[in-house]
């Protein structure tokens, strides 16, 4: 036999360790009763009978370790924590730059080989019924000794990744982070389209915790009276990245059709000519000028370059007022007066790039424009109307008792913010809401990477249920956002919730690529199982079968031929198969990290 065989062994295999002990217990208590009995020397009695204890007891040892293990892979009960304990674990990890991630232990080729060995052998024979009756697969974390999981901080700049299906334990997982995130007196941004009331409790709860309830700021459509309001186009380095803010929600397949291109051009032209005349671009002012058309706007623009740039403006202009008055057809004589004025003197002297392209829109075919920007008035009506145009265009005078702030301030303030969306009642709006956010965050980010600060600051993001909010500045958040500080956390269901939001499998692919940390609890879906296994290098599993085999003589002449032969094999195997992933329990997760670490591990729920 060679010596690979006598090192396998099968940890499911029947506990003969118990008969072992007991017939080592019974040789100790004859070896007793025969000196008893019998006209024996005491002293070699008393001997064989501590030699056959000592053995009995260490098969004994031997056996409870074997049923424990097997007792704990039945262990279906939940685990609960309190948010106090949560921020005082993640204080106590802080300290050695390390984050909290619930208990488990390391999966290595030798839980896996377990693993397959018991998968091999069928779960419910080996185990019984009731292994294979719980709501998933519950052994999986008798294979090792438990412990806490304490994972290296620096891991998450490279942003983390969290997938599972419904109800298996996503927002829990986002509870224990954000607490932990609170703790480290880090600025922490959740942006949730569904609204789950637990997550934000528990979040102001951290904070009341820790003696800082006025880091904590509500942001909820649903809940007007008690939200704060947030302004997504306070922040910007190039007056461009206003207008690309928004054109990013126009509903394209490509992102470069004429459509996106003629809004994004639209609104480049209002922006500069609301920058002209000194007013702060918002939403509100935007559509105003996108629905009733710029020549307000224009007229304000062209006043304030005239006054700039050309000494008794007031009196040349006047002329061609005039003139253009006595033209039938004119619908503002002013308009018309000041932009002959402008084209005629002004542009050979001052000209301005802004004014050119606000006069080009207002002279463009009517028709054509209203066509043209067909998609973008709704985008604009959603993010403009009541209760959100006071939420997200705050334009407040006198007394009030709103907050108002935006994701600069959020983010040198250490606040801890909470964007609720309202998905649930108007999936479109709080789509549209999400992304304008996370194309803000991008900005901030930005400024932080071009400009930075003088202490690096660490931002935290939370996005559940990512594949509803996420768009091109997300791509650009996680591909670029690391070195301005930022940590990622987004969650989602499937990889191809991506796609279908994205309309683009490779941007999807780059939504995945650009997160190193890949956190799977239940996934049901085929493709996203096969992408995290795919993504682990195999192992080489072990199997043993025995053959017995006997020959009976035809003759009394031939000898009899028997056989008896154990064969260990190895073929590759997965660290973890797909199909594993679909029977995790919930609260349960496979946690791949940045460098290869692998660990199996469960959350307990927050109360």
């Amino acid at each position: 036999m060679s010596g690979e065989v006598l090192d396998f062994d099968n940890p499911w295999r029947p506990i003969y360790e118990w008969r072992q002990a007991a017939m080592w217990g019974t040789a100790s208590v004859g070896c007793v009763a025969a000196a008893a009995l019998l006209p024996l020397p005491t002293s070699f009695a008393s001997v064989s009978a501590i030699a056959c204890g000592f053995v009995g007891l260490y098969r004994a040892y031997t056996a409870w370790g074997r049923q424990e293990a097997k007792s704990k892979a039945t262990n279906t009960e939940k685990q609960f924590i309190t948010v106090q304990e949560v921020i005082d674990l993640g204080k106590n990890a802080a300290k050695t730059n390390k984050l909290w991630l619930g208990s488990g232990f390391q999966w290595t080729d030798i839980e896996a080989v377990k693993m397959h060995a018991l998968i091999g052998g069928g779960v419910a024979q080996q185990l019984g019924r009731q292994a294979s009756e719980n709501d998933g697969a519950y052994w999986l974390h008798s294979l090792a000794r438990e412990e806490n999981n304490l994972i290296d901080m620096s891991l998450l700049d490279g942003h983390t990744l969290i997938t599972g299906t419904t109800r298996v334990g996503k927002t829990r997982a986002f509870d224990l982070l954000i607490t932990q995130a609170i703790a480290r007196h880090e600025p922490v941004i959740i942006i949730d389209p569904k609204g789950d009331h637990g997550l934000a409790e528990n979040a102001k709860k951290a904070c009341e915790l820790m003696g800082q309830s006025e880091r904590f700021v509500y942001f909820h459509p649903a809940h007007p009276e008690k939200s704060a309001s947030i302004d997504p186009l306070c922040n910007w380095n190039r007056k461009t990245e206003l207008a690309s803010r928004v054109a990013a929600l126009i509903p394209s397949e490509t992102g470069a059709d004429p459509f996106t291109a003629f809004g994004w051009k639209v609104l480049n032209d209002i922006v500069s000519g609301l920058l002209a005349t000194g007013k702060k671009p918002n939403l509100v002012e935007l559509r105003r000028y996108i629905e009733g058309g710029p020549e307000d706007l224009l007229v304000k623009a062209l006043r304030e370059h005239f006054r700039k740039c050309v000494t008794d403006w007031e009196k040349k202009t006047s002329v061609y007022v005039k003139k253009a008055d006595k033209n039938p057809k004119a619908t503002n004589p002013t308009l018309d007066g000041y932009i002959a004025f402008y084209k005629e003197v002004v542009i050979h002297e001052f000209p301005n790039v802004d004014l050119a392209g606000l006069i080009s829109t207002h002279e463009h075919n009517r028709d054509h424009f209203q066509k043209m920007i067909a998609s973008l008035i709704p985008i604009l009506s959603m993010l403009t109307s009541d209760p959100l145009k006071d939420l997200l265009s705050p334009d407040f005078e006198g007394d009030h008792n709103r907050v108002v702030t935006d994701m600069a301030t959020i983010i040198r303030s250490n606040s801890v913010a909470y964007l609720g969306l309202d998905s649930l009642a108007d999936a479109t709006v709080g789509s549209a809401i999400g992304s304008v956010f996370l194309a803000d965050m991008t900005a901030v980010a930005g400024d932080l990477y071009n400009y930075g600060i003088k202490e690096k600051k660490v931002v935290n993001v939370f996005v559940d249920e990512a594949a509803e909010v996420v768009n091109n500045p997300t791509i650009q958040l996680l591909n670029k956002a690391g070195g301005a500080g930022f940590r990622m956390f987004i969650a989602t269901q499937t990889f191809a919730d991506f796609a279908a939001r994205l309309g683009d499998e490779n941007k999807a692919r780059q939504v995945l690529a650009n997160t190193n940390n890949k956190i799977t609890l239940r996934v049901l879906d085929s493709e996203t199982q096969k992408y995290i296994s795919d993504g682990i290098p195999k192992i080489k599993a072990k199997s043993m079968s025995v053959s017995y085999g006997h020959n009976v003589a035809n003759t009394v002449h031939e000898e009899y031929v028997a056989s008896y032969k154990e064969q260990a094999t190895e073929a590759e195997a997965d660290l973890i198969p797909p199909g594993v992933l679909s029977e995790l329990p919930p609260l349960h997760f496979f946690a791949r990290l940045s460098g290869g670490k692998t660990i199996k591990g469960r959350l307990p729920i927050m109360q």
